[in-house]
């Protein structure tokens, strides 16, 4: 199994989260030394913040939906259960943008340059 970027995928994240949507933000790499996918989980729950970006309204999901890209992290390829579908690019192109603004991935910020909002303002 080698998911995709930009794929939506039910995955088993365990006793406390349970099954839930999960976008791969993980490049795709047949060849990675390990079996992980990196991944931004889904939530229906909208703080209005520069760390979550808004799904689009997708048949495949049963809510509206936020990528909430404080929630990164990687999990065994094993734990996904299926795919639902795909994102659009320019969404995942707006989740790449707020997982570079919450892991602080803008060089331009490296010269002393005031920080800016996130790509979500409040």
């Amino acid at each position: 199994m080698h998911p995709r970027p930009g794929e939506i995928w039910l995955a088993d994240l365990g006793l406390s989260a349970k099954t839930r949507p999960v976008v791969i933000v993980s490049r795709f790499d047949p060849d990675a030394p390990r079996a992980l996918i990196i991944y931004v989980p889904l939530t229906t729950q909208n703080r209005k913040s520069s760390y979550e970006v808004p799904v689009p309204r997708l048949a495949f999901l049963n809510a509206i939906s936020f990528a909430n890209v404080q929630g990164i992290a990687s999990i065994p390829s094993v734990r996904l259960e299926r795919k639902l579908g795909m994102l659009p690019e320019s969404t995942l192109a707006e989740i790449r943008n707020a997982l570079a603004f919450a892991l602080d991935l803008d060089n331009s910020n490296r010269a002393g340059k005031p920080r800016q909002q996130g790509p979500h303002p409040l």
